[in-house]
């Protein structure tokens, strides 16, 4: 590489659009010919990916893969909806969930190196090839890993599109000594209530601080609006948090299933039928496409452009 010249890749890059380690791959294989450069960016889908690149995401699948005590949950977007029903979209998904699951890796940039099977490449060249194939842009968006000393870890898939893929993702990790099977049903039944209440941390203990504090700052204000004494604003302030509490903590939630029981109060009973503890550890939720600024499209300028 210390033969590229710097104007060659910045030449090529400009041309193709790829990034810049590819360009001086592609000048090194190519004995710095921009023109044979030019192709064999092409040839291995590289020029023809990074077009694809400035391209909005929004669409695409969660995969969830659970071995034993084990799991991961990816998101991997894509530009429509229509590649989701994708087969070769699909093994992807499944495929990499399966790699941070069965690689412990919750790192997004080591998840990319990592080899996929049978086909010589890591798991991000197998998307860039894969970018080429379908000929929309995509991206991994983010992993989660998942794990238990003693227990399980259950999961649920929300508008399932295939096996273990589908819009929404929610893992649950119980630790407990008991049957496996009860715990694996407790945790399903969770984790579809997660599906429906969107809880926002597991207990008080671990909700965001600077959640609760512009919640109380809000509440405090109201409070003080009625003109109340300051023993009774005080009073006031605690009923609404706690009434906060049972809105975005998990635990605290009223359980969807039955309509009256608290997640706390389900898990409670779990323990007396198990008959041993049961600790709610964690739960992550993927929603597809969720705090992705979709873009709107204006298709009659998009085609003025495209033939200027």
């Amino acid at each position: 590489m210390s033969d590229v010249k710097a104007g060659d890749v910045k030449a090529l890059r400009d041309r193709t659009g790829a990034g810049m380690m590819d360009c001086k791959k592609a000048l090194v294989e190519c004995n710095s010919n921009i023109e044979d450069s030019i192709d064999w960016l092409r040839k291995n889908g590289l020029a023809a990916a990074a077009k694809k690149a400035g391209r909005v995401a929004t669409e695409g699948l969660v995969g969830i893969n659970i071995e034993g005590r084990h799991g991961a949950i990816v998101e991997i977007n894509a530009e429509t909806d229509f590649v989701a029903r994708n087969e070769l979209f699909q093994k992807y998904v499944e495929t990499v969930a399966k790699i941070a699951c069965q690689n412990h890796e919750c790192d997004m940039e080591k998840l990319g190196a990592l080899p996929y099977p049978e086909t010589g490449r890591n798991v991000s060249e197998e998307l860039t090839n894969l970018i080429a194939i379908i000929g929309e842009n995509m991206g991994i968006r983010r992993v989660a890993y998942a794990r238990v000393t003693e227990g399980v870890v259950a999961s649920y898939i929300h508008n399932k599109i295939a096996p273990n893929l589908g819009r929404i993702g929610i893992f649950v990790e119980l630790e407990s000594s008991g049957n496996r099977d009860k715990l694996l049903d407790l945790g399903k039944r969770i984790a579809m209530h997660i599906a429906a209440a969107n809880p926002q941390s597991t207990s008080i203990d671990d909700l965001d601080q600077a959640l609760l504090k512009r919640e109380r700052d809000v509440v405090t204000e109201q409070a003080k609006k009625t003109g109340k004494p300051a023993e009774f604003v005080n009073k006031i302030v605690e009923g609404r948090i706690r009434k906060f509490y049972e809105e975005v903590v998990l635990l605290e939630q009223v359980f969807v299933v039955d309509g009256t029981s608290k997640v706390k109060d389900v898990v409670a009973k779990a323990e007396e039928e198990i008959g041993c503890p049961i600790v709610l550890k964690r739960f992550v939720k993927f929603v597809l496409g969720e705090g992705i600024e979709k873009q709107m499209v204006d298709f009659a300028a998009e085609v003025t452009a495209q033939l200027a």
